[in-house]
């Protein structure tokens, strides 16, 4: 018994202390709150015959994140992370986005930064891949991210569509 004791304590000892400076930097996609937005939109698009990758979705927000998505010209629909990813899930496959690939691509970004707060307005197009002759969807999110860790995190996103009533707004315009 006393060998054991001994062994565990020249192992603690000989095991180097980690401090946080110590620690492995958190990935450049982290590191801005562009960087972090960009990453989301790429990794819902849906290339024909693939499919998304919602642990790495997981990885840009933080786990009590809200999501609110304009469901009708009336209605708002709110979701934890899980709840908005099961709706992703359903959407891409009632869509079959699998078979005809799906796309959110960022237009334009306007971004405020304060210390560990940030953010978003991105005006965005999605589209069916297959549905060439059909012009995109326009749509505005507006995405809150907190630096938290040494790294950006998603907090928010709030989501509406731009129509004749309510044109996209004006941080977003050409």
């Amino acid at each position: 018994m006393r060998h054991v004791l001994l062994l565990a304590l020249i192992l603690v000892l000989s095991t180097p202390v980690t401090h946080a400076a110590d620690a492995p930097a958190p990935e450049a996609r982290f590191q801005t709150t562009e960087g972090v937005v960009r990453e989301l939109y790429r990794l819902v698009c849906v290339p024909v015959g693939g499919d998304t990758d919602w642990n790495q979705v997981r990885t840009l927000f933080l786990p009590e994140s809200v999501i609110v998505l304009r469901e009708s010209k009336e209605g708002l629909s709110t979701f934890t992370l899980q709840g908005w990813i099961d709706d992703f899930i359903a959407y891409n496959k009632k869509a079959r986005s699998s078979e005809r690939g799906f796309e959110e691509r960022i237009v334009r970004i306007s971004q405020t930064e304060f210390r560990d707060i940030a953010h978003i307005l991105v005006l965005y197009e999605a589209r069916l891949l297959d549905w060439k002759d059909r012009a995109p969807q326009p749509g505005v999110d507006s995405i809150e991210l907190v630096r938290k860790n040494g790294r950006w995190w998603i907090a928010a996103i709030t989501n509406d569509l731009p129509d004749v009533d309510n044109p996209i707004p004006e941080p977003l315009r050409e």
